[in-house]
């Protein structure tokens, strides 16, 4: 019993060993020489070298008349990014000490007798060793299956041979996989940058589309101001007007209703002598208050305000049709809306003057009434 523990004690430390000296790339025990990288995980040279040629296929050789610089590969272990100068793996240092303890355990190995279960046996001939495979059941098998038991009519092969071409096509695939995985790597990262700029290129248009839609509101609003001034102006100046026209009429009135109490009271007058006195006098200013009733007065539509209404159907339609283009097509439409503007605002501004003129200015020059007779006056 102490015997068989001691070689369990013995032996699991040196299965331990075996796992450490393990290449992730081949899967086998590492082979001379050996390269450390700069994260400290250790490859064999020719497994370096293969990943690094799949990470960078247009890197020249040490052969290469033609310098170019290093390129670059990420550790199968941890995936930290191993740049590379212009001598590519043969620039990495040789890990020594992990040379040195493949070798003293290959000794140990060798001086340690084979056990039993060292070597996988066949199944249905239990003493047999699997030493051959069956191509055409893609299976290993031992000899006494092809000479006596399943596999006597399959084509088979030496087992070390078909062992060394599934060991190179592997370590093919895995430097195919590990070149797709910095491939795959390289494509995320164009992807985050991708994904950045496009976050940043967003906030810096809608920063632009607020300011010109704010100033678009600026505009409107003092297009907005300037406009309801001038009808203040307008309204102002027509209430003016007919606060004047009305103060010259109630002036007339109150200095007609005075002669109309005169006149009365001259009628009452008995006596002939007395009201011939004051009869003419009278008569005469009559005629004269008369004359001054014709004041001016305001024209039919004066109050109307209707010139300034805006026809903004045009202005509605294009802020309506604003969307994202060209900057061509921006500057063709801008001068377009700037033409017909003006087109329109001339236009305007013609009509207006003439309706002013037309309903405003005659109003302010007083009719020229025919001038009545005594008796009109009188009656």
């Amino acid at each position: 019993m102490d015997y068989k523990s001691s070689l369990i004690q013995d032996g699991n430390p040196m299965e331990n060993l075996e796992k450490q000296l393990i290449c992730p790339i081949c899967l086998e025990m590492f082979t001379k020489p050996v390269v450390i990288l700069p994260c400290q995980h250790n490859l064999c040279r020719k497994c370096a070298n293969d990943i690094f040629q799949a990470a960078n296929p247009y890197w020249t050789s040490r052969g290469s008349s033609v310098s170019m610089s290093g390129g670059r590969f990420r550790c199968p272990t941890c995936r930290h990014e191993v740049i590379m100068d212009r001598h590519g793996v043969y620039g990495l240092q040789r890990n020594l000490l992990v040379e040195n303890i493949i070798d003293i355990y290959k000794q140990e190995c060798s001086s340690r007798p084979l056990q039993k279960g060292s070597h996988p046996m066949c199944k249905e001939h239990e003493d047999e060793k699997i030493n051959i495979y069956c191509l055409t059941c893609e299976v290993p098998t031992c000899s006494m299956c092809k000479v006596f038991g399943i596999h006597k009519a399959c084509e088979v092969a030496p087992l070390q041979s078909v062992f060394q071409g599934q060991k190179t096509e592997l370590n093919n695939c895995i430097s195919m996989l590990v070149a797709g995985n910095d491939r795959v790597q390289t494509i995320i990262t164009q992807l985050e940058d991708s994904r950045r700029v496009t976050k940043e290129n967003s906030h810096q248009v809608k920063e632009e589309l607020s300011q010109k839609f704010d100033t678009l509101y600026a505009i409107l609003d003092e297009k907005k101001s300037e406009l309801l001034q001038r009808i203040t102006q307008e309204q102002e100046e027509k209430l003016s007007f007919i606060e004047a026209l009305i103060q010259q009429y109630q002036e007339q009135l109150d200095k007609s209703t005075k002669l109309v109490e005169t006149a009365i009271q001259s009628l009452d007058e008995p006596g002939g002598a007395t009201f011939l006195l004051t009869a003419k006098q009278l008569i005469k200013s009559i005629v004269e208050a008369s004359k001054g009733c014709q004041l001016g007065k305001t024209e039919q539509g004066f109050e109307n305000m209707d010139f300034f209404t805006l026809d903004l159907e045009h202005i509605a339609d294009a802020l309506r049709a604003i969307d994202f283009g060209t900057d061509e097509e921006e500057e063709e439409f801008i001068e377009e809306e700037d033409q017909e503007e003006e087109e329109s605002t001339e236009g305007k501004e013609e009509g207006k003057k003439f309706i002013y003129l037309h309903s405003f200015v005659p109003s302010l020059i007083p009719q020229q009434p025919e001038v009545p007779t005594v008796c009109e006056a009188l009656c």
